[in-house]
């Protein structure tokens, strides 16, 4: 460069031009002042720092635009580039003590195991290289986290399961609960029983305690006093202590009568008045079994042997009679009975007819389809048993005037099923009313010189001639023609 601002080596330079002289004053004019404006504008550095204004930005852009015009562009001064390196130096600073900080923070992603890495995805770790997890291993961390919680909910599940077993927290239950335990009863016989009575709440799990207490083949048989709603271990105790000694055996026969039951039960020692205490349970609703306009249980007081304990009651009797009805009419399939149009309760109406006319077993069956055949036909049924039981005579003949009874159970003048059963029968006599024979027989009378056989028939003649023939004998010996 010379003095005038010219290149010597430019050879389209005239420094004898006018014109060029004149461009080149103004230019020097303009260059003038622009630098004594960019003087008074520039703040000193100690009143803004080291930050530059936006003059300084402008000129800086002015003289670059005039460098690419093609006129040279005056240097900076240090004083005018300070501010712009300070600026530039701190925020490396800034950004270099930033770093550790950021390298230093715990990742938040689940499963990243540390540092997030300055690569991002895939890239190496801030901390040393290692790489953050990808697609494979995230599937491997997610795995390795569900692990755990599967582990914990197995675990909560087999801790629920163990306290349902144990029952830890249960109570001693409630109330009082007589339980029959028979002879030779399986443990699941025992459990089903304890089940059916409200004194355990599942059969299923009481045989698992029993296996899990070791006591299978330590449980009694015999009458118990438990609780409703005991806890598995404690009915395990009561049954795997011998029952009381001191117990009253009642005997109940198929086929009696509440009437004929009640003396029983007060021979046997039982307190209380038998006939109150079979009017109604609380153990069963006889409605359950088509029974809505019953007046009280007969039909339901199951025969059996029963005992109780030394002080039992009359209503224990009828508890043990009722819960032990509803275990064994399970045993009976209805589905003929439903097809004929007859409920449950009319099953017992017969059942119980069949107590008192058959005294041999084969014959239940028989008579059973006699009591279907007229009902199908609509005829009386014109069973005396009936009749017995309206006027109470079980044992002398009955008169004129008692088979005349208006009673609804006299099945001579009534058509159909009495109103309800006139005895107990037991299962034998349900299973055969409930499965008749498929025979066409309509009659059936005593067959004299027998133990209580009958001769029965299909049509009106015969019928009449075997009950000429039972006539006969009956006066030939003065009674009845029967021997045993």
């Amino acid at each position: 460069m010379n003095d005038g601002g010219w290149s010597s080596d430019d050879p389209f330079v005239d420094p004898d031009d006018p014109a060029a002289i004149e461009r080149d004053k103004r230019r020097r004019e303009r260059e003038e002042r622009r630098r004594q404006r960019r003087q008074r504008e520039q703040p000193t550095e100690a009143q803004h720092g080291a930050h530059s204004s936006p003059h300084e930005e402008r000129g800086t852009r002015n003289e670059e635009r005039a460098g690419a015009e093609g006129t040279p562009t005056p240097r900076s001064t240090p004083a005018a580039s300070a501010p712009f390196a300070n600026r530039v130096a701190e925020m490396r600073k800034r950004l270099a003590g930033s770093r550790p900080a950021r390298r230093a923070r715990p990742s938040r992603r689940a499963g990243t195991g540390g540092a997030a890495g300055a690569g991002g995805p895939g890239g190496k770790g801030a901390s040393g290289g290692a790489k953050a997890p990808g697609g494979g291993e995230l599937v491997a961390a997610l795995s390795a986290n569900r692990r755990p919680i599967a582990a914990l909910v197995a675990t909560a599940l087999v801790l629920l399961f163990l306290i349902v077993l144990l029952q830890p927290f249960h109570g001693e239950g409630s109330g009082k609960a007589l339980v029959q335990i028979p002879k030779g009863a399986s443990v699941g016989e025992v459990a089903d029983i304890l089940d059916d009575r409200g004194v355990v709440s599942s059969s299923t799990l009481f045989q698992m305690r029993v296996t899990l207490a070791g006591k299978r083949s330590e449980l009694y048989p015999g009458n118990f006093t438990l609780a409703n709603g005991m806890s598995y271990g404690d009915a395990i105790d009561a049954l795997s202590t011998p029952p009381e000694k001191r117990t009253i055996t009642v005997v109940i026969p198929e086929g009696l009568s509440r009437s004929q039951i009640a003396p029983i039960a007060k021979g046997a020692g039982i307190d209380g008045g038998y006939m109150k205490a079979s009017e109604r349970s609380k153990f069963i609703n006889p409605a359950r079994y088509g029974a809505r306009g019953a007046k009280n249980l007969e039909g339901f007081l199951f025969p059996a042997t029963y005992e109780l304990p030394a002080r039992g009651t009359a209503t224990d009797l009828v508890q043990l009679q009722v819960q032990a009805f509803q275990q064994r009419i399970r045993e009976v399939n209805m589905k003929y009975a439903r097809s004929k149009n007859l409920t449950t309760y009319d099953v017992l109406i017969i059942a119980s007819m069949i107590e008192r006319e058959v005294q041999v077993p084969r014959e239940r069956k028989l008579v059973a389809a006699v009591i279907y055949n007229r009902l199908r036909e609509g005829q009386p049924l014109g069973i005396d048993a009936t009749t017995r039981f309206a006027v109470g005579n079980y044992t002398q003949p009955l008169t004129n005037s008692q088979l005349a009874t208006p009673s609804p159970y006299n099945t001579r003048t009534n058509a159909g099923l009495p109103p309800g059963p006139i005895g107990n029968p037991g299962i034998a006599a349900i299973q055969a009313a409930a499965h008749p024979a498929q025979v066409n027989y309509r009659f059936y009378v005593v067959k004299p010189g027998t133990c209580g056989q009958h001769s029965f028939s299909a049509n009106e003649a015969k019928f009449l001639r075997d009950q000429a023939a039972y006539q006969r004998a009956l006066e030939e010996k003065g009674g009845s023609p029967t021997e045993c």
